[in-house]
């Protein structure tokens, strides 16, 4: 599959010394890959595809927490 090679790609890549447009761009294509495997999953019911999700998820979750940063008291 395609979408899973993306992933992969995706997963592998290193992110520091990212700006933070450059991490906009990483947010918004995990969105796409996730939502994309999805759909596949709906129909396939793969556990594999579960899983993949879900490191995506977490490194999605990673860098918008960067873009976020953190609150100042």
């Amino acid at each position: 599959m395609d979408l899973l090679l993306e992933a992969e790609k995706f997963e592998k890549a290193k992110m520091s010394h990212m700006s933070t447009s450059d991490r906009v761009v990483a947010s918004r294509k995990a969105k796409k890959l996730i939502l994309a495997i999805n759909e596949v999953y709906k129909k396939t019911k793969d556990a594999h595809l579960m899983d993949v999700m879900k490191v995506l998820t977490e490194k999605k979750r990673k860098i918008e927490k960067r873009i976020k940063g953190v609150p100042r008291v």
